[in-house]
């Protein structure tokens, strides 16, 4: 009998846990109804119902075969022709903007040696997802596109290049995906690698932030920069011990989620750190400014004996003079709460949130901070200084200063989603121009033979896959796919050497001699 055990095992397990699983089902489908009842969130729905599912998955037949689910793996989605169709904008957009800025691009592989990906990230290393070990090298899937740009960096021992990625990057997150946050999801970086004066690549950084987020017309936006340095600088002559900066800047880096309570009880009691050192924290990190701020602090008598926040502090000046050039400042603010957990940065910093969108309207909080400070979404962008990481690959440690930004894009899809929901434009999901029809029978090869000469002339054509379609379906396809012209044959306009063309939405129609067909439709495309 092992060989049943062994099966049933495989199966989920004896009688009992199967009368356990179907308990649970009925208390989920009870969940489930509730929910629907109270007219919940469609979010909050379907996470139940995923849970549902999968504990009918666990549950299996009784023959020995589960049923399966079909679903895409947790944290994944597809993209349909219509959000395909919203995210080629987005992604032309900002390609459309990098380009201006001169960038060319680069493509590395989906997965790197896991050696690459260790300790670049801190804590959150775990997030890391490795491939199975299959007797070859150790691998892992990439978790940004800043490491493998820095090892590419070093490998081909390139000391300047200006360059952007649009790829697909992975995390084993718990993804709340409602909120645009997936465990495949594209990043979009931009970067410039090199030897340069300071603060003028970093400016050119924030300026195409600005350029993107105002062009995709998200709603209005903050970019808080802040500096490695100064927080360093704070961190030392607040009396955080050297080997905490790390650990504390990443709960620094929850300002934005979480309260100052919260954040101060996670650095006394997880981190250890002395209440008064967090108390001298709290104060640097409610200030905000731009310049002034800059000017204000390189004269406070605790910062300023901070070599490191002096240096970071001359360089903010220098920034929000070139911003101010660049006539972006009335977006960027200089926040001492900005603290972004990566590890590899090492100067400038900064992050960039919708503060509201049109998509979202925040409800007002009942305290008046309201107006001071408007409400954040989420983080649409965010980038740095990091001029350790291609040290770290090069086997003589050399170093290649850079700095980059990368594009928050699936946050950018879906509110550019729900906008196109919101909108009564219909989105197209094809660009066919001509449709080619016949209102009468055996014209099957006509239709052919013309639509070919349209697709040879660069037309975008389509033509219905049937002999003798009737010309109100053809008609109906147009109307529906968003197809503005068609092209109409019968027996007589054969005889006559003319086309018939329609145009869908106002029904006008105007006989054309086949030599000037093209022309005519191109002209009519143009208009």
């Amino acid at each position: 009998g092992s060989l049943k055990q062994r099966s049933a095992h495989r199966r989920g397990g004896t009688m009992a846990d199967r009368a356990q699983i179907q308990e649970a089902i009925k208390t989920q489908g009870e969940a489930v109804r509730k929910l629907k009842e109270q007219k919940a969130s469609k979010d909050q729905i379907d996470e139940e119902v995923a849970k549902l599912l999968e504990l009918k998955a666990r549950l299996g037949t009784d023959d020995g075969k589960h049923p399966f689910v079909l679903k895409t793996p947790k944290g994944t989605r597809d993209y349909n022709p219509k959000q395909m169709a919203i995210r080629e904008k987005v992604f032309s957009t900002i390609i459309g903007c990098f380009k201006r800025h001169g960038a060319e691009t680069i493509d590395t592989p989906v997965f790197e040696l896991k050696e690459t990906l260790t300790g670049k990230y801190g804590e959150d290393s775990k997030l890391i997802y490795d491939l199975k070990d299959q007797g070859g090298e150790l691998l892992s899937l990439r978790y940004d596109l800043t490491v493998p740009f820095a090892r590419y960096l070093a490998m081909n021992k390139i000391t300047n290049i200006k360059r952007y990625h649009i790829a697909k990057v992975y995390r084993r997150d718990n993804p709340a995906m409602t909120r645009g946050r997936y465990r495949e999801f594209y990043q979009c970086d931009f970067d410039i690698a090199g030897q340069y004066d300071p603060m003028i690549p970093d400016a050119e950084c924030l300026k195409i932030v600005h350029e993107i987020l105002s062009e995709l017309q998200l709603g209005d936006f903050r970019i808080k920069v802040n500096d490695r340095r100064i927080l360093d600088g704070m961190f030392a002559v607040c009396g955080v011990p050297d080997d905490k900066f790390r650990t504390i800047c990443s709960t620094v880096d929850k300002l934005d989620k979480a309260s100052w309570e919260e954040v101060k009880s996670e650095m006394v009691g997880e981190k250890g750190l002395a209440p008064e050192a967090a108390d001298q924290i709290g104060e640097y990190v409610s200030m905000q400014g731009g310049l002034d701020l800059a000017e204000k602090l390189l004269q406070d008598a605790k910062l300023s004996q901070s070599k490191q926040a002096v240096a970071g502090l001359t360089d903010m000046k220098q920034l929000f003079k070139y911003l101010e050039l660049f006539k972006v400042t009335d977006k960027v603010v200089f926040d001492l709460s900005l603290a972004r957990g990566l590890d590899y940065y090492t100067g400038v910093i900064y992050e960039a949130v919708l503060t509201q969108t049109q998509a979202e309207p925040q409800p007002q909080k009942q305290n008046s901070n309201a107006a001071e400070e408007p409400a954040s979404v989420g983080s649409v962008a965010g980038g740095g200084r990091y001029d350790g990481l291609v040290g770290m690959f090069d086997p003589k440690g050399r170093k290649v200063p850079c700095v980059g930004v990368s594009i928050g894009i699936e946050r950018v899809f879906s509110i550019m989603e729900q906008k196109a929901e919101a909108s009564a434009d219909k989105i197209r999901t094809t660009e066919t121009e001509v449709m080619v029809a016949s209102a009468q029978k055996n014209l099957l090869e006509e239709r052919l033979k013309l639509t070919a000469e349209l697709w040879d002339a660069g037309i975008k054509a389509e033509v219905m896959y049937k002999k003798n379609p009737k010309l109100l379906s053809q008609l109906q396809h147009c109307e529906e796919t968003g197809i503005p012209f068609v092209a109409i044959i019968g027996e007589q306009e054969i005889k006559d050497g003319v086309v018939k063309i329609r145009n869908v939405a106002t029904r006008e129609e105007v006989d054309v001699t086949r030599a000037d067909l093209v022309k005519e439709i191109k002209n009519k495309l143009q208009s």
